[in-house]
């Protein structure tokens, strides 16, 4: 029942967010915006979760899990509230970092917990699950955006997206009624970030994560601004990004299968070679159904990487440090957060999008090489 209950709290607390991806770029080009400024707003939700995010896994190692989920809500609902009362592009600066930060604390602790109450055998199944939760969210919160941004406007969206944070704050200041007692407190340690960066499993595991990571931020921050350059409504953006979470929400039905015949290793590098395909396709469509089929595909490539890298990192990390550990995965990931919509941003600017999605795609093609090899001698 407890795995149900944080898979419900993660896709209240997600819809929102993922809703706020779609409506954060497009507003900011409704502004006028450049792709590179457009980068930089993106490139905040990032900016304090790369610096934060393993002081919070500690915390959640230290605390237990009620705290970082009932400031993780809070933050969110704050967060989307911002453009609702003052609608500007420095309201979005804001925005942008209260997202990143609270969503980065409530990631880590519904991550944990999820492989807290497992055990070795089920814990890939219940990571599924709750990136199912997520997944679910990715679907709903761009969709539901998009249609939204062409009736109501920007502003009112903002106050649609903050709503499902009401009931995932009443579950977060209610945490001690159905969350177990299951946390295990983390002694002193020596060595830190380093000592678990010389477990190799763990360290190729964040490097893998990263560059699945580098590709999910490619796509959901270029493809608003790719699809409002070909004419595409809000809405046709939004279902496009919908494909997407569509593709991963199936991958991740059938995840726990696939891994017990292939193993988590090897699928996440051949998920690396199927999203580099879809970025060598993208420049190539500029329709709506054309760019969802890609979007699919995209999506089968993508939707394996964070359950998986979830798996393996809490299966390497010390007893006692799974939300350190955690931590330092988000924090890779939270560079590549931070960096891409700036690079790409400025690359867009400069070279055009074909440039973004080929450069992107070769990223993809070289980590999948490099992480076959890796393999392949084990």
């Amino acid at each position: 029942m407890t795995l149900y209950l944080i898979v419900l709290l993660a896709f209240l607390a997600h819809v929102g967010f993922a809703g706020s991806r779609l409506a954060v770029p497009l507003f900011a080009v409704d502004q006028g915006a450049t792709p590179f400024v457009v980068g930089t707003v993106v490139a905040l939700y990032a900016a304090l979760p790369a610096l934060l995010a393993l002081p919070a896994g500690r915390m959640t190692d230290r605390l237990g899990f009620k705290i970082p989920m009932l400031f993780g809500t809070t933050g969110l609902f704050i967060a989307l509230m911002l453009p609702f009362l003052w609608p500007s592009m420095t309201t979005l600066y804001f925005t942008a970092c209260l997202l990143g930060l609270s969503f980065t604390v409530l990631q880590l602790a519904t991550q944990t917990l999820a492989g807290a109450i497992s055990g070795p055998a089920e814990r890939a199944r219940n990571f599924s699950l709750l990136s199912l939760g997520f997944a679910s969210a990715n679907f709903t919160g761009p969709l539901l955006g998009g249609v939204l941004i062409d009736h109501i406007g920007y502003p009112r969206t903002f106050l649609a997206l903050s709503m499902p944070l009401i009931p995932a704050i009443g579950m977060a200041a209610l945490g001690s009624r159905w969350i177990p007692n299951v946390h295990t407190r983390s002694d002193a340690v020596s060595g830190g970030v380093f000592e678990l960066l010389r477990i190799k499993l763990l360290r190729n595991t964040l490097i893998a994560s990263g560059i699945v990571s580098t590709a999910w931020d490619v796509y959901q921050f270029f493809m608003p601004i790719y699809g409002r350059a070909q004419g595409l409504s809000a809405t046709a953006i939004g279902a496009v990004l919908s494909a997407f979470a569509v593709a991963i929400i199936l991958v991740r039905l059938v995840l726990p299968l696939a891994v017990r015949h292939t193993g988590e290793a090897q699928m996440l590098t051949y998920s690396m070679f199927v999203a580099c395909a879809a970025f060598c396709l993208f420049p190539f469509f500029h329709g709506a159904w054309a760019l969802a089929a890609v979007s699919f595909l995209l999506g089968i490539g993508c939707g394996c990487g964070q359950p998986l890298s979830m798996t393996l990192v809490y299966n390497a990390s010390p007893r006692g440090r799974a939300g350190e550990a955690a931590g330092l995965r988000i924090t890779v990931n939270q560079v590549t957060h931070f960096m891409i919509p700036l690079a790409f941003g400025a690359l867009g600017s400069v070279a055009g999008f074909s440039a973004v999605f080929f450069t992107n795609a070769s990223c993809l093609v070289v980590g999948g090489y490099f992480s076959l090899r890796s393999h392949a001698k084990l």
